[in-house]
């Protein structure tokens, strides 16, 4: 189980950040319907086309995350929708990327990682972050009587 920022502030692991007077990173966000985007589609020269920038800080947790995805994507504010964060960050060894997955949290309900931070997870500036949304079904099927 994944600790929350709390606890790692608690045992000294995470700084605490003065957000008045530290200066906000730009997270490029790269959001895909279902799944995450493979790997390959991260190079030097391509990245996927459905980015979202985000000015925010190192101490975000991926609830504040969710938030800032929900606010430009209508279809993921349903209560029950799923969000999967993945870092996709340079491969040093073999070049190209690598991608780690590093929380999920659901809209509407409290969970484990909502207080996992980008910096517990040694995200790193430059880093991109990859988010699977799986959209809660609203519909229900008809029974068959």
């Amino acid at each position: 189980m994944l600790e929350n920022s709390r606890v790692l502030r608690s045992k000294g692991l995470i700084r605490d950040l003065n957000r008045q007077r530290t200066c906000p990173l730009l997270l490029r966000v790269f959001c895909n319907q279902g799944r995450h985007h493979r790997v390959d589609e991260y190079s030097r020269n391509s990245l996927p086309t459905n980015e979202l920038q985000v000015y925010t800080w190192k101490d975000a947790t991926l609830k504040e995350l969710m938030s800032l995805v929900k606010e430009v994507n209508p279809d993921a504010r349903r209560k029950g929708t799923g969000f999967s964060f993945a870092t996709v960050f340079p491969d040093q060894r073999r070049g190209g990327y690598i991608m780690k997955e590093i929380g999920v949290t659901t809209a509407g309900r409290k969970g484990p990682d909502d207080g996992v931070t980008l910096e517990s997870k040694k995200f790193q500036i430059g880093d991109y972050i990859d988010v699977a949304i799986q959209t809660a079904r609203m519909e229900r099927r008809a029974r068959p009587y």
